[in-house]
């Protein structure tokens, strides 16, 4: 099952970024999103912070910390902003200065910045807005850089989920991303995020780069996963533990353990030398547009 949610919502003509209450979904059980949830290639890290002018460092949806403690730990200051208190107050545990605001909102104070990032989370910002904020606190030559993991179990394990989906919660946003899954279609919404950049203005043209890696999970590293992943954040107990039950299942008749492979995709462009962040004040009468917060 992927571990991105589509740029669409499969049941709702709502942009991503509109889909507020499941995007503030994930911070009910933090301690749980922390353990479960897959890190990001070490590669990757590497590759943002030699291409960026210096260690200082916005995380966009810093969320637990997870893409935080990463740069961190490749020496970057990090500061996080998010829209959720509950996974704010669970980063500022794991030492992190975090600010409690929607990203298209939020007040860099004059605070300028060598690198915008956003693990799993760009999706949930208004494109234009996002790009034109990142603008705002970024340096001229400072990157911003949006990624993503996405998971794919072997085929016929993803095909046995996506039936398990199909039986359990035929009409749920869940038993769609699994049938994609299983059928290898399953696409991340980067050409919104390009086309949010380029319409901002002030960056050079977006790139993308991508990681492919590998890891192994146990059935019960699977199963704890499952709940962290936004197709599940509307299940009933009583779904969420059918769900469980038949995925487990699924799993002990494959012998109990499974490579997925991951592939982590960065959208990512340069603020232009000469900038002028002023220019972007007709994008904000009185503040960036957002969509609905």
């Amino acid at each position: 099952m992927p571990t991105l949610p589509p740029e669409h919502s499969p049941d709702s003509a709502r942009e991503s970024h509109q889909a507020r209450e499941l995007a503030e979904s994930f911070g009910s059980d933090p301690d749980r999103y922390d353990r479960a949830r897959p890190r990001y290639p070490e590669a990757m890290v590497d590759a943002i912070v030699a291409a960026s002018p210096g260690l200082d460092v916005v995380d966009v949806g810093i969320g637990t910390g997870i893409a935080a403690r990463q740069f961190r730990a490749a020496g970057c200051r990090v500061l996080g902003v998010e829209v959720d208190a509950r996974m704010a107050q669970w980063a500022r545990q794991q030492g992190f200065e975090v600010e409690v605001a929607a990203f298209e909102a939020w007040d860099p104070a004059g605070r300028i910045f060598d690198a915008v990032i956003s693990g799993q989370t760009w999706h949930w910002v208004e494109p234009v807005g996002g790009a034109a904020k990142a603008a705002e606190a970024l340096r001229p030559g400072g990157r911003l850089a949006a990624f993503w993991n996405a998971g794919q179990p072997p085929t016929e394990l993803a095909q046995a989920f996506a039936e398990v989906y199909r039986r359990v919660a035929p009409d749920s946003l869940a038993a769609r991303w699994a049938t994609a899954a299983a059928q290898d279609a399953y696409s991340m919404p980067h050409q919104k995020v390009v086309d949010g950049i380029r319409a901002a203005g002030g960056f050079g043209d977006p790139e993308e780069w991508r990681f492919d890696w590998e890891r192994s999970y146990t059935r019960d590293e699977w199963l704890d996963h499952l709940p962290t992943t936004g197709g599940h954040a509307q299940f009933s107990a009583a779904t969420q533990d059918a769900v469980l039950v038949g995925v487990g299942a699924a799993i002990d008749a494959a012998g109990g353990s499974f490579p997925v492979r991951f592939t982590t995709t960065v959208v990512t462009a340069v603020l232009r030398e000469g900038h002028d962040r002023h220019l972007e004040d007709h994008l904000r009468p009185g503040g960036y547009v957002t969509g609905s917060k």
